[in-house]
C-alpha cells in the first residue's frame, strides 16, 4: 500500500509517448483532463512525443481508496459505466455548492439523520474495493468537469423517496437512474 499523497505535494511530470492523449494521461494519473490541459497551458489536444507535461495533484490516495470502496459497495454487479457514473456523482457533489467540498465529507454526509449513501449506513463501505472499482475512480477523475452534472443516483426498484424520483433524469445505466 502506498502512503497517502498530500494535496500540497509537488506536481509530477510526465514525458509524452507516441500515441498518448490527454485522456490516456489523465486516466493514468487520475487527474481531470481539463486540469491537465489548463496547468500545461494547452488550448488544443495536440501532444508531441517527448513533450513534458506537469501532472497536477488530484486527490489523495486515501480519498481514492474511500471513493473506490463506495463505488464497489454501491455498484457491485453493475456495468463498468455505472461504476464510473457513481464515482462521478460523488465528484460532482464535491464540485457543487449544494454539498460538502471534499470526498470524505460528501460520502459521510448525513441529511435528516440518514447517510446519503447506504453503504455508509450498513458498513459495506469498509470492505476493500475491487480493481474494476479502482479503475472506475481513475476514469471518473479524468472525466471530472465534463458530462451531464448528475448529483444523484437511485435504483427505481428499491427507491421509496418521492423526492429522488422527482429529480431530472440524466441517464440510466444498469439498475441505476442518474439525476440532477
Amino acid at each position: 500500500m502506498t502512503a497517502p499523497q498530500s494535496k500540497a505535494s509537488a506536481a509530477t511530470t510526465h514525458q509524452v509517448k507516441a500515441g498518448e492523449t490527454f485522456w490516456i494521461i489523465g486516466n493514468k494519473y487520475g487527474v481531470p483532463v481539463k486540469s491537465l490541459m489548463s496547468v500545461n497551458e494547452k488550448t488544443s489536444s495536440l501532444l508531441m512525443a517527448g513533450e513534458k507535461l506537469v501532472i497536477p495533484s488530484s486527490i489523495t490516495a486515501s480519498e481514492k481508496d474511500l471513493l473506490a470502496r463506495l463505488v464497489h459497495a454501491e455498484a457491485k454487479g453493475e456495468p463498468y459505466a455505472g461504476k464510473v457514473a457513481v464515482a462521478t456523482v460523488v465528484l460532482n457533489r464535491v464540485d457543487s455548492s449544494l454539498f460538502p467540498n471534499d470526498i470524505k465529507n460528501v460520502i459521510y454526509q448525513k441529511d435528516q439523520g440518514y447517510y446519503a449513501f447506504s453503504p455508509v449506513q450498513n458498513g459495506t463501505i469498509n470492505q476493500p474495493a475491487d480493481e474494476q472499482s479502482k479503475k472506475a475512480v481513475q476514469e471518473a477523475l479524468a472525466y471530472r468537469g465534463m458530462g451531464n452534472k448528475s448529483l444523484y443516483f437511485y435504483n427505481p426498484n428499491t427507491a421509496s423517496s418521492k423526492w429522488i424520483t422527482s429529480r431530472q433524469v440524466t441517464t440510466k445505466i444498469g439498475n441505476h437512474v442518474f439525476a440532477k
